[in-house]
């Protein structure tokens, strides 16, 4: 049986040399982009969409106190390494109608391009705004989880070139206590910001790219309470229920008065 695996993506040692983001690229044969300057410093590719599977995002914070901060009059600057978090209830992987995208043995989500048929759905219902299509040929793209190299023993690319190991990947049990153990660790040496963010409480159920942050993950665009389309559709049936009752009373009373005239 295979084990489930995730990425564990630790933002307090990511120095934003974007090693994964090439590394991604030259394992999958995606084609650059990001060449345009864009005022962000040097995160010029933005977010991650079709032709981006991995992206360092560089986020400003600041003043703050602890690992990585600067003289307190100052903003400090942090490096996060962003993916598809490969959700355990996956709002994508429901949307999909053709039956492309699919669950694999390692627990990651991943698109079939060949099943693609470039309708979308995915990209509306991933509530981290992953999914994007690729506007030369219509289908859907986002991480693979490196699936290829997982079905022959090896680690996914971007974990691999990480010079600073801030991207780990591994069994995903022992990467949330290895999380723990680290969150713990910074605290003790007096980052009280850090904080796990990998969001079991929410409708996604949790998620195979977990990030240990600093302060409020929205900062790094990562939504506290994420939820699938899913979850809204027992109120959306619940109405539809409620108005087709109505409609059919509306009807028989129409009936009924119109019958004793």
């Amino acid at each position: 049986m295979s084990p489930v695996t995730a990425f564990l993506t630790d933002s307090t040692i990511c120095i934003g040399c974007k090693a994964c983001e090439v590394a991604c690229k030259e394992w999958n044969g995606i084609k650059a982009d990001g060449l345009e300057f864009s005022g962000f410093s040097y995160d010029n590719t933005g977010a991650v969409g079709h032709s981006t599977w991995r992206h360092v995002k560089f986020v400003e914070q600041g003043p703050v106190i602890g690992l990585g901060g600067n003289a307190l009059e100052f903003p400090a600057w942090g490096f996060s390494s962003d993916v598809c978090k490969h959700c355990e209830v996956a709002g994508c992987l429901e949307a999909c109608p053709t039956g492309s995208i699919v669950r694999t043995e390692f627990g990651g989500v991943y698109i079939q391009p060949d099943v693609c048929n470039g309708c979308a759905y995915c990209v509306v219902a991933c509530p981290f705004g992953v999914v994007e299509r690729n506007q030369s040929d219509g289908r859907a793209f986002k991480c693979t989880f490196c699936y290829d190299r997982q079905k022959v023993g090896l680690t996914p690319a971007c974990a691999t070139a990480c010079p600073t190991e801030s991207i780990k990947f591994g069994e995903i049990s022992e990467l949330r206590e290895t999380a723990q153990a680290r969150v713990e660790a910074l605290h003790e040496r007096g980052v009280e910001d850090a904080r796990i963010y990998d969001p079991r409480d929410s409708s996604v159920g949790g998620t195979h790219s977990i990030f240990i942050l600093r302060g409020d993950p929205r900062t790094y665009n990562l939504p506290p309470q994420p939820r699938v389309p899913g979850e809204y559709m027992s109120a959306g049936w619940t109405s539809a229920a409620i108005a087709a009752g109505a409609m059919l009373a509306g009807a028989l009373i129409a009936f009924l008065g119109d019958s004793r005239r």
